[in-house]
């Protein structure tokens, strides 16, 4: 594949007033269908000393175009999706995340599926950078969430490429191509934290990518007991829409606080709640398999381990800890969330923010990387 330069203004190019920035950009094909803020020489150096300096280093290739993501091009996205310089060594992580080969970013940029990369975030930097973990928690009014999630869409369309209509095919895609970031609510959670879990310790800050479909609401507001909510977060699993019942992989599962504390206060922990969801999908080969009626086309993506018979049982993912469990939403109301993900074509992964390994046990990770 032939590389092309970066596609970022230079200062003979760019028009002198805010105003005509901003429709510039737009006419350069520069932005993700929304204004953006235009960057300054003073923004776009703080953002890279919050790199370390050295504008000119390459993080990482951003495929599918693989444009060269040099600390100068990741500060300039930055500051045109409206985020502070603190942000940039969060954003960095993010992007070394994706760019792993066992995340795929070539296939989720290009496919014809509606999956985005979903960003959360884990360890003190969600409060440090004064994330949204609680109400609305997918939705508007966060500025570290919303821009965060923004930077990581500017840099997939400006150096990945991924224009909708030529190298991006999706379909339908989903508003979370926009920005599609959130932070765990570690504080209103009955259970430790998602990268705790993992191997890593309290004090280190993470981000879990995994290509994923909007979420899926979840609503019981009778149960009060365990078993009755995550029969409630079953039945969303236990569909063949979705990319999982076809094509396996890994999903998340986000709880509410609500429905958390009524699960844990039956001393449920999240090893029983995941191992209780895989249990309990029950999807049949035969549904997803449209019992062959059009000839052998839904199975060939499953493990080989799946029986082919009409009868059995196949799970969405492979084993429970192919379902990553997470706490987050306002402390009120009784809602979670069912996020399928791509299927097996990617894998998830946590990365720590400053590439260090997990504190102990935990996946194997190397440099900092672990493939979930």
């Amino acid at each position: 594949m032939t590389e092309t330069a970066p596609r970022h203004p230079t200062a003979d190019q760019a028009p002198q007033t805010t105003a005509d920035l901003v429709e510039w950009y737009f006419e350069q094909s520069w932005t993700d269908g929304l204004p953006v803020v235009p960057p300054t020489a003073e923004k776009i150096a703080a953002a890279v000393q919050a790199l370390g300096g050295e504008p000119g280093l390459v993080e990482c290739r951003v495929p599918p175009r693989l444009g060269n993501l040099s600390r100068e091009v990741l500060a300039i996205n930055m500051v045109m999706a409206g985020c502070l310089p603190a942000y940039a060594p969060l954003l960095r992580a993010a992007m070394l995340a994706l760019t792993d080969p066992t995340f795929n970013l070539n296939g989720v940029q290009a496919t014809t599926h509606m999956a985005a990369p979903l960003l959360i975030v884990n360890g003190p930097a969600r409060m440090e950078l004064g994330m949204n973990p609680g109400c609305n928690v997918f939705g508007s009014g966060n500025r570290a969430n919303g821009t965060i999630g923004r930077a990581i869409r500017l840099i997939l369309l400006n150096v990945g490429g991924a224009t909708p209509g030529d190298l991006d095919k999706s379909t339908l895609g989903h508003p979370g191509k926009y920005s599609y970031c959130i932070a765990e609510n570690e504080e209103q959670s009955p259970w430790a934290p998602y990268h705790v879990e993992q191997g890593y310790g309290e004090r280190q800050s993470t981000v879990f990518l995994m290509a994923a479909e909007p979420p899926h609401s979840v609503t019981n507001h009778v149960a009060n007991d365990a078993e009755g909510i995550l029969d409630s977060i079953v039945s969303a699993m236990s569909t063949i829409a979705h990319n999982n019942a076809v094509s396996s992989g890994s999903c998340a599962v986000v709880i509410g606080p609500e429905h958390a504390a009524t699960i844990a206060g039956r001393d449920w922990t999240r090893h029983d709640v995941r191992n209780y969801l895989w249990m309990n999908t029950r999807n049949t080969f035969g549904e997803i398999s449209f019992n062959h009626r059009y000839g052998k086309v839904y199975n060939r993506n499953l493990p080989r381990w799946y029986k082919r018979e009409a009868e059995a049982r196949i799970p969405i993912v492979p084993g429970p800890e192919n379902i990553h469990l997470f706490v987050a939403g306002g402390e009120a109301g009784r809602f979670s969330a069912f996020i399928p993900g791509w299927g097996h074509m990617t894998s998830p992964v946590l990365r720590a923010v400053d590439g260090a390994p997990p504190a102990s046990g935990g996946p194997i990770c190397v440099d900092g990387t672990c493939r979930l």
